[in-house]
C-alpha cells in the first residue's frame, strides 16, 4: 500500500511539472524574442515595407525585429524607438542609403557583417541619421561621396570580441570626398577610428565623445574644417590631424592617451594656416605633437600632467602663445624647427623675474632639445621614457643652448583665457594642497619612526650593558 501511494505521488509530482512547463513555454518564447534571441523567420522583412511606401512617405516603424539587409533608393522617413531593431547577419551593409532625403532615427541597429561592411553606407547627399543605437562587428557608418551629410546624437559600439585585431574592426563614422558635412553629438567606443574624415571640404565635427579606440578623430586631406569640443579619453591618439590646412581644432579635451609609445593628445603632421586653440590635453604621453607643420596659430592650449607637454619636429613658423605648461614631466622639446615664434606661454618649471610688475618675465625660457635628439639617434631610447635619469640628464644638458627654441616673454602666473582650462587649472591648487599635506604626513610618521629606531637602539645598547 505505501508502494503504491509512493508512485502515486511521483506520478503526479511528474504531471504537475509538465502542466507547468507547457504554460510557461508562451513565456520563455516571449522572452527570447524580447532578447534578440530568435531566427530570421521570426522577424519582420524590412525591405518590403521600404518598397511599397510612397516617395516622401514617414514610415514609423512599430515594435519588433526587423530583418536586413536593406536598400534605400528613395526620399523617405524611417522613425523607431529602443522597441524597433534591425538586424543583419549577412555580409553587406545592413542598411544602403542611395537616395538624396532620407532621414533615419531612433532605432537599433545590430549588424553582424564584418568590415569592410557597415551598419549604414550613404551613397546619396543631403542625408540624416541621428539618435540611432549601433552595434557593429565592421564598420558603423561610412558616407561616400555624399555632400551636405548629419550625423548626429548617435552611439556606435563595437560588437565583436574585445580580442579583435585593428584589422578585424571598422571606423565609427567614416566619411570620405563628402563635403560640408556635419557630425555632431555621437559617442562612440571600440571600434578602430572613431571619426575618419578625408578628401573632404568644410565639414563640421562638434562635441562628440569617443573612448577605447585607435584615434579619436583622424583627419587626412581635409580643408576649410572645424574640430570643435570633442572628447576623447584612453584612445591611443586623441585627435590625428594630417595633411590638413585652414582648419580650426578648438575647445577639445584629451586625456589619458598613454598605452603605446607613440600616444598623443593631438598630432599636427603636415598641418598648416590652421588655428589650434583652447584645447585641453592632460595625462598623456605626449600633449602634443607637431611635424612638419607651419605657419599655425597654436593659442591658449592647456597641456597638462603629460610626459612631453609639446613636441617639434621640423616645425617652422608656427606662432604659439598664451598657453600654459603645467606639471608635465618634460614641458617641450625640439629637433630641426626653426623661425618659431613663442611669446606669453607659462611654464611651470620656470624660475623668472618679472622687475616691472607687468606678469612677463624679463628672463627668457629656452626649450631642452636633449630628449628629442636622444631618440632621433636610438627609438629604443624611448623605453626609459619615465625614468627619473631622462628628466636628470635632460637638466645638464645645455649644449648650443644659444640655439634653443626660446620663450623671449613668458607668463609669470596663469592667464585664465579659458574657462575650461581655469577650473582644470584651479584643481592644480587643490591637489598640490593634498601632496603638500601627504608630504607632512609621511615626513611627520617618518620622523617617528626614526625616533622609534633611535630609543630601540638606545636601549638595546643600555639592555646589553
Amino acid at each position: 500500500m505505501n508502494s503504491n501511494k509512493r508512485f502515486s505521488i511521483r506520478r503526479f509530482a511528474v504531471s504537475t511539472l509538465i502542466v507547468i512547463g507547457l504554460g510557461l513555454l508562451p513565456v520563455f518564447q516571449t522572452a527570447l524574442y524580447a532578447t534578440g534571441v530568435t531566427e530570421d523567420r521570426e522577424s519582420i522583412l524590412l525591405q518590403p515595407i521600404i518598397d511599397q511606401a510612397d516617395t516622401g512617405a514617414v514610415i514609423r516603424l512599430e515594435s519588433g525585429r526587423y530583418a536586413g539587409p536593406v536598400l534605400i533608393s528613395k526620399a523617405l522617413t524611417l522613425i523607431g524607438d529602443d522597441s524597433v531593431t534591425i538586424h543583419n547577419e549577412q555580409e553587406q551593409s545592413a542598411i544602403s542609403i542611395q537616395a538624396e532625403g532620407v532621414k533615419m532615427e531612433g532605432f537599433t541597429i545590430e549588424h553582424h557583417g564584418r568590415q569592410p561592411a557597415a551598419a549604414v553606407q550613404i551613397t546619396g547627399s543631403n542625408n540624416e541619421i541621428s539618435e540611432l543605437m549601433i552595434r557593429t562587428k565592421g564598420a558603423g557608418l561610412l558616407v561616400r561621396d555624399a555632400a551636405t551629410s548629419v550625423i548626429r546624437n548617435n552611439t556606435i559600439e563595437w560588437a565583436g570580441a574585445s580580442t579583435a585585431s585593428s584589422s578585424q574592426k571598422g571606423n565609427g563614422i567614416d566619411l570620405y570626398n563628402s563635403h560640408n558635412s556635419r557630425i555632431e553629438g555621437n559617442q562612440i567606443e571600440g571600434v578602430l577610428d572613431s571619426i575618419y574624415l578625408e578628401n573632404s571640404r568644410n565639414v563640421t565635427v562638434n562635441d562628440n565623445r569617443f573612448m577605447q579606440t585607435r584615434y579619436g578623430i583622424h583627419c587626412m586631406y581635409i580643408d576649410g574644417s572645424s574640430v570643435t569640443n570633442n572628447t576623447g579619453e584612453g584612445n591611443m591618439t586623441g585627435a590625428m590631424i594630417m595633411g590638413v590646412k585652414n582648419t580650426v581644432v578648438s575647445g577639445n579635451t584629451f586625456r589619458k592617451q598613454s598605452s603605446n609609445v607613440h600616444s598623443q593628445g593631438i598630432l599636427l603632421y603636415d598641418v598648416h594656416q590652421s588655428k589650434i586653440r583652447s584645447n585641453t590635453v592632460e595625462g598623456n604621453r605626449v600633449g602634443m605633437n607637431i611635424a612638419e607643420s607651419t605657419d599655425n596659430e597654436i593659442y591658449d592650449n592647456g597641456l597638462i600632467r603629460n610626459f612631453v607637454g609639446i613636441q617639434m619636429v621640423l616645425a617652422e613658423g608656427n606662432q604659439f602663445t598664451k598657453n600654459r605648461f603645467v606639471s608635465n614631466v618634460i614641458d617641450a622639446s625640439t629637433m630641426d624647427s626653426k623661425d618659431n615664434i613663442l611669446k606669453e606661454n607659462y611654464w611651470d618649471s620656470f624660475q623668472g623675474l618679472d622687475l616691472n610688475q607687468d606678469g612677463i618675465s624679463e628672463l627668457s625660457y629656452a626649450i631642452n632639445p636633449f630628449y628629442e635628439q636622444l631618440i632621433s639617434r636610438n627609438a629604443a631610447y624611448q623605453l626609459f621614457f619615465q625614468s627619473p635619469g631622462m628628466v636628470f640628464l635632460s637638466d645638464l644638458h645645455s649644449e648650443g643652448k644659444s640655439n634653443w627654441t626660446t620663450d623671449e616673454s613668458p607668463q609669470m602666473s596663469i592667464v585664465n583665457e579659458h574657462t575650461d582650462v581655469s577650473e582644470t587649472s584651479g584643481n592644480f591648487g587643490t591637489d598640490a594642497r593634498n601632496v603638500e599635506s601627504r608630504s607632512s604626513t609621511v615626513t611627520i610618521i617618518g620622523l617617528l619612526l626614526l625616533g622609534l629606531s633611535a630609543s630601540t637602539m638606545i636601549y638595546m645598547g643600555v639592555w646589553r650593558k
